[in-house]
This record gives structure tokens, sequence and C-alpha cells, in this order.
């Protein structure tokens, strides 16, 4: 059995997914299981390299469109491997990342997910910086990619990733959430382990942005023994009420001079707001 399978959902992007396989193809089988899925692409240039794939071996699984939750649901039912790695095909990953990857879920198995930071390409190049794991920053809003390393296990106990989300685009971050309230550790390579191609329109500009208050509204119903986004602004709001000078005071400290406002709160001269 391999280590880790890599599932890639494939929507016609026949242009960039040789690229993505072949960012990999030093692994060998007992490291990795390959499945690309086929969510109903309809582009013909797409569906010529996947019939290309098939002939070369690679394991092409075609079915209607369905959206990007079911379809990684459906490429994890059709692999065995006990880790898992969501790759979307306009993307390339290190193979350094998978056996980081393995060896860190090996060693602790209190972490449930292995994240690293991106290499951007495309319309954006650099190194996107990303903080370790902090459950707090995560409840506000996402900053872990879907291509991360996660224990299949995990995505049992939680049911796998939802597929009634209003909208595409955020399945991950849902994902991320059940699993941290579930008590799952999340462990962060502070390197640039894949590469995220920036795209001039991305599904999470398109579809996800104007509706974002939508989607909080359908987490925080999922999850509403742990998230309640009213709450940050009535405290917010109500501390504000109480001292507003000393709160504008605060604020301006934190937000221009976070160092000054960090020494004044250890030397317990200020309370934190």
């Amino acid at each position: 059995m391999s280590n880790v399978a890599i599932i890639i959902p494939c929507y016609n992007h026949g242009a960039y997914i040789r690229e993505a396989l072949d960012s990999f193809k030093e692994l060998n089988s007992s490291e990795v299981e390959v499945v690309v899925v086929n969510d109903g692409s309809t582009d013909n240039q797409t569906l010529d390299v996947l019939n290309q794939l098939k002939q070369e071996g690679f394991r092409v699984i075609d079915q209607k469109n369905q959206g990007l939750g079911k379809t990684r649901n459906n490429g994890i039912k059709a692999t065995q491997a006990p880790y898992i790695l969501p790759l979307d095909s306009d993307n390339r990953i290190n193979p350094n990342y998978v056996r980081r990857a393995v060896e860190i879920l090996e060693k602790q198995p209190e972490i449930g997910v292995v994240y690293s930071n991106p290499r951007y390409f495309g319309e954006r190049e650099g190194i996107g910086e990303l903080p370790d794991f902090n459950l707090q920053r995560l409840m506000l809003g996402n900053y872990i990619d879907a291509c991360a390393v996660y224990r299949r296990s995990a995505w049992e106990e939680v049911g796998g990733y939802d597929e009634n989300m209003p909208f595409m685009g955020v399945e991950d971050w849902e994902f991320w959430l059940h699993l941290a309230f579930k008590g799952y550790g999340f462990h962060h390579i502070p390197e640039p382990l894949y590469d995220y191609r920036v795209a001039p329109v991305s599904m999470i500009k398109k579809d996800t942005a104007p509706n974002f208050q939508v989607l909080k509204a359908y987490i925080e119903q999922k999850h509403n023994r742990f998230l309640d986004y009213n709450f940050v602004g009535t405290y917010v709001s109500e501390r504000f009420k109480a001292a507003p000078l000393a709160f504008l005071v605060k604020l301006i400290l934190r937000t221009w001079f976070p160092s000054r406002y960090t020494k004044l709160v250890q030397e317990r001269k200020l309370n934190r707001i």
C-alpha cells in the first residue's frame, strides 16, 4: 500500500494537469497512489489529455459535474493510502512535501494535518508566509490551502468534505474547522513545498467573495457549539462604549506600534483589547 493518496480533481484544466503530475513523478508507487477525477469536463483539449493519461496507465475517474467537495470525496473513496493530499490540477507539489509530511504524521499521532507555505506563480510570483496554526485565526477566515497532507481516519471521522456548501471554494475551510473542533492538531512547515498558480479570476474571487457572509452563516449554523461571529462585533462595541479613549489608544498602539503594545501588556501596564 502507498503512503499517500494524491487526489487531483480536474475540470477543464487539460492545459495544466501534465505539469501537476510531472511535479512529483520522482515519487514511487510505495510512496503515492494517484487518482485524477474528471468532474464533467467539456473542453476537448482536457478530454484528449485525460484519455491519453488513461492509455499511459494513470487512474482517471469520469463523473458528471458534481462540484469540488464531492469530487474530492469520490477520489478519496477510490484510494486506500492512510494519508491524503488533495492537489488542484493547475498547481504543483515538491516531492519532499509528501516525505516530510508522512514523517511528521508517523512520529506525532496527535497531528492530523500538515501544511506548508505556498510558492506563487502565474499572475503573481513570490512565497506566501503562513502563520503557525491558531484556531481563533482559522475561525475568522481560512489561511490553509486545500493542498495539505492529512490522515484518512480524520477525513472519515468528520464525514469528508461538506458536499452541501452553498458555494464552491471554501470546502477546505469548513473541513479544517471541523477537524480542529474534533481535536486534531495542525503542523506548519514554514517552507514553500507546493506551487500555487495565481489566475486572473479564481473560483474564490468569482464565486465566494461576494457571498462570504452567506458562507459564514452556513458554517456558523453547522458548528454553532463553537462559532458565533456576531460576538466579535458585540465584544468590540461594548469595550469601546465602556472606555472610548482608552480603547482608541490601545487600538492605535496595537496597529501602529505593536512591539510597544506587547511590551506594555507584558509589563501589566496595559490590558489587552
